[in-house]
């Protein structure tokens, strides 16, 4: 069986195929072809990168007009050009697509129809900029694929169990009619981080409390019990929570009120400032990117070290939030760019949590291994670094839906 995957960004593009056999393996396989289009590194272009499993790899520029184009574009490599791995767009049997927010009627991937097409259109009021790319991925394939059948993976979707105290907000009712509620996101992620977790510590995931720490340019929590998403940190939007690589996070909703009452304020510039200007880079200075505010902090830059602490004091306060939710914890996950790669964030968040008998390994933590426990052998509390592949948990979703 040959999965199609296709990941839709606002600035970028991901794609892969997976060839699959009778049975679903436990562990993810290598894609047979992977391709990635961004429109952001140089303006008025696309870059195309295409990565077959056997063959040259294929790197190209090309005008950025039409969207659909460009991901028909890079399809169309799978059976065209130096190194195709179809003979024919035919040998597809499922596509799957990552579909940001699902809003209260999605609650689990569903097959594409007329139906679900039209509310994910609907639902880009809630998602303006991701909604309307997934559904020009999906439209996309079904140009070059035609009625070969395709499949929504909601983000929203792993949430969907959160009780009515975890996600009403405290405003009138008649708002909360209107579906402004906490929905959650990064659920692809957290879903296959609690999948995973359980086969390293060979539990079942129904018997396993876990927080999963998603900490990438975008940062979430989950608190998971029963193998369910019982708590989360972003919301109504993915604003809210943690403080970010650009986003604030949670602050003080009269904060808004106070600069909107600002003469030179508007809501636009209050959404930019919030979305793209805050977080690290935000109280930093300097980026976005951790990598270089740990230079700067190397360097004695007093306002990285201050950016650095803001964000593990965020991340300690959620953690402790999700703990109270799940009534104790065996084991704390981290996962996506920061929570992978970055020992030194691993380690300041775990200091907070040395009461509950979690001791983390120093010397593993800064091996830089994935899917591994870098907690003590004495440790009451599992320390796992899992490579989150999204990719793959929507492979597994068609899988189950074929």
């Amino acid at each position: 069986m040959k999965i199609l995957v296709l990941n839709a960004g606002s600035s970028s593009q991901k794609s892969c195929l997976y060839d699959l056999g009778d049975t679903l393996p436990d562990t993810p396989p290598k894609p047979i072809w992977e391709a990635s289009i961004d429109w952001t590194h140089h303006d008025g272009f696309a870059e195309i990168k295409v990565k077959p499993q056997h063959g040259k790899i294929l790197e190209e520029e090309i005008s950025a007009t039409s969207r659909p184009e460009i991901i028909a574009h890079m399809l169309e490599t799978l059976w065209s050009g130096e190194a195709p791995v179809l003979d024919s767009p035919s040998e597809v049997d499922i596509i799957g697509h990552r579909v940001v927010h699902g809003g209260e009627a999605y609650r689990q991937s569903t097959i594409v129809n007329t139906e679900v097409k039209e509310a994910i259109a609907k639902l880009a009021i809630f998602a303006p900029v991701h909604n309307p790319a997934n559904l020009e991925g999906i439209e996309a394939a079904e140009q070059l694929f035609g009625n070969t059948l395709q499949v929504a993976v909601f983000d929203t979707a792993f949430h969907a169990q959160l009780s009515p105290d975890a996600y009403t907000y405290a405003i009138p009712t008649k708002y909360t009619e209107q579906g402004i509620r906490r929905y959650g996101f990064h659920g692809i992620s957290h879903q296959y981080c609690r999948d995973r977790a359980a086969q390293i510590l060979n539990r079942k995931v129904e018997d396993l409390r876990l927080i999963t720490c998603h900490l990438g340019n975008g940062c979430s929590l989950a608190a998971i019990k029963n193998g369910q998403s019982i708590d989360t940190t972003m919301g109504f939007t993915p604003l809210e929570g943690l403080v970010m690589g650009s986003r604030s996070g949670s602050i003080d909703a009269g904060i808004l009120i106070h600069l909107l009452r600002q003469p030179d304020m508007d809501v636009e510039k209050l959404n930019r400032i919030l979305n793209r200007e805050s977080g690290l880079l935000g109280v930093s200075g300097i980026s976005a990117d951790l990598r270089p505010i740990l230079e700067a902090i190397a360097e004695g830059n007093q306002q990285a070290q201050l950016a650095f602490d803001v964000y593990v004091h965020s991340l300690r306060s959620h953690i402790g939030s999700m703990l109270a939710s799940l009534g104790g914890l065996d084991a704390l996950v981290f996962t996506a760019g920061v929570g992978e790669n970055a020992p030194s964030v691993r380690e300041a968040a775990c200091a907070g949590f040395e009461f509950l008998g979690l001791k983390l390994d120093l010397v593993e933590n800064d091996r830089r291994l994935m899917d591994v426990d870098i907690a003590t052998p004495d440790s009451l509390v599992r320390v796992l670094v899992i490579h989150t592949q999204e990719d793959w948990e929507i492979a597994r979703e068609c899988w189950h839906l074929k």
